[in-house]
C-alpha cells in the first residue's frame, strides 16, 4: 500500500527532473516577429517608455503558459524587438522557449489578446492558445 501511494508521485518527479533537463531547440532563429496586428494594438496601448512584456511560466494545461504585460522597466537579460517604434521585451529565459516565434493581436467575439503563434518550439498547445508543452527530442 505505501509504496502503490508513492510510486506515482516517483514517476511524476523523474518526469518533471526530466523536462526540466530539457532545453528548446536553440538551431531557430532568435528572432521575435510582430505581426502587424500586434504593432497596432501596441501603438494604442503604449506611449512613451513603455512596452509589452512577454514571458514563459511553467503552468496552464499543457505545461508552460504565456504571460503578456505592460511594463516600463528593463532588466538586464532582456531582448528587445521592435517594429514600427513599438516595443516587445523578453527575457532570456522565456527567449529560449519562443525564439523563431510571432506575436500577434487577436480579436474575437468573446475575447482580444496578445498571443504567441507559430512557435518552432511548441510541440502541443491548449485551445486557449495561452499555454505549450515544448519539444522533446
Amino acid at each position: 500500500m505505501f509504496l502503490r501511494t508513492w510510486r506515482p508521485l516517483r514517476v511524476s518527479y523523474n518526469y518533471c527532473k526530466y523536462l526540466s533537463s530539457q532545453r528548446p531547440d536553440t538551431s531557430f532563429s532568435d528572432a521575435v516577429v510582430l505581426s502587424d496586428t500586434c504593432v497596432q494594438k501596441l501603438k494604442q496601448l503604449c506611449d512613451g517608455n513603455v512596452f509589452l512584456r512577454l514571458c514563459v511560466e511553467s503552468g496552464g494545461c499543457s505545461g508552460f503558459q504565456y504571460k503578456f504585460d505592460l511594463d516600463d522597466k528593463l532588466a538586464d537579460d532582456d531582448k528587445i524587438f521592435e517594429k514600427d517604434g513599438v516595443r516587445v521585451v523578453v527575457d532570456e529565459t522565456s527567449l529560449e522557449y519562443i525564439k523563431g516565434s510571432t506575436i500577434d493581436y487577436h480579436t474575437e467575439l468573446i475575447r482580444s489578446a496578445f498571443r504567441v503563434v507559430q512557435n518552432p518550439n511548441a510541440d502541443l498547445g491548449c485551445s486557449c492558445g495561452a499555454s505549450f508543452s515544448i519539444k522533446i527530442d
